[in-house]
């Protein structure tokens, strides 16, 4: 009886225990936890310090790219305020003109989006896309207005060139109008009439019409003036109109102050006119001038047509 309550209390005994459990393997569980944990730990502060040492490295290398297109963006700019400077200096046309500001707009709106604080890769390759466009749009521009350049020197030596030809053609017909000015007048001049032989007497005319030659006065009542004129190749046929000048013994005109004509661009009177035809073949004219009165003295005739004189005659009444 004794064996078997032993038995049963050995059994109860390790029933118990194994109940309560084996103390040794509790400690390693806990031991195998914490570890667990720290491992744990680590890998995480591993990430994160990979992944900002990452970003770090992201953000330092953008801020690198930013400034760098900023610089890239400062020479454009600046090559672009050149070319305004040369371009004040030139004639621009529109097209011209509008490169211009599109490239202004364009650095403008690179600047602005440079300085986001939002800025990604993507951003920042685009940016740089852009500045190698912008580079090749100046780099147009400027090649543009070297050649706008060249074609105005062109332009502005052919101008030259056209204006000394002009300045000498002028100076040419200047000289030519002058040449034909000096020829018309020496045409004219030429083809003036000139009196071949002219004489002038004192007569006297009955009431038939004959007429006498008289050389006292109180006998004279006209002036017989007879002419013939010189053969002259250059003179036209036809009617000429003649303007007489008579000076009486002492110095004065015979004539109305309302009757005058031009010779040389001088104003002269005159006593009378008449006309004649002209034919060229050394006819003989002749005009008589009638006065109540005539006076001893000397008295002068002169002849004018085409505003040159004709010849001039004298007489002296007794």
């Amino acid at each position: 009886m004794h064996k078997k309550a032993d038995i049963e209390k050995v059994e109860t005994y390790s029933s118990e225990r194994n109940v309560q459990g084996d103390p040794i393997k509790k400690s390693n569980s806990k031991i195998y936890f914490f570890l667990i944990a720290i491992a744990a730990l680590l890998a995480t502060n591993l990430y994160f310090y990979v992944k900002f040492k990452s970003s770090g490295e992201k953000l330092y290398t953008m801020a690198i790219q930013k400034q760098d297109l900023q610089i890239e963006i400062d020479r454009i700019e600046a090559e672009l305020d050149n070319l305004v400077n040369l371009k004040n200096a030139e004639m621009v046309d529109a097209s011209l003109e509008d490169s211009e500001a599109k490239a202004r707009k364009a650095i403008s709106d690179l600047r602005v989006k440079l300085e986001e604080q939002t800025i990604t890769e993507e951003d920042i390759l685009l940016a740089r896309q852009e500045v190698t466009r912008l580079k090749g749009d100046v780099s147009d521009l400027r090649v543009n207005l070297n050649e706008l350049k060249v074609r105005n020197e062109l332009l502005e030596r052919e101008n030259l060139d056209l204006f000394n030809k002009v300045a000498s053609t002028d100076k040419k017909i200047t000289a030519l109008s002058k040449e034909n000015i000096q020829l018309k007048d020496k045409v004219t001049i030429a083809s003036g009439l000139k009196v071949s032989n002219i004489h002038v007497n004192g007569v006297s005319v009955s009431k038939k019409g004959t007429i006498e030659i008289e050389s006292r006065a109180r006998r004279v009542d006209r002036l017989q003036i007879l002419f013939s004129i010189a053969d002259n190749a250059l003179a036209k046929n036809g009617n000429k109109e003649i303007f007489v000048r008579v000076v009486d013994p002492s110095g004065n005109l015979f004539g109305d102050a309302n009757n005058f004509f031009y010779v040389h661009g001088e104003k002269l009177q005159y006593t009378f006119k008449d006309v004649i035809n002209f034919t060229n073949k050394g006819e003989e004219y002749q005009f008589l001038w009638s006065l109540d009165k005539f006076k001893k003295g000397a008295y002068t005739v002169l002849l004018y047509n085409d505003n040159a004189i004709m010849g001039r005659a004298g007489i002296v009444l007794k």
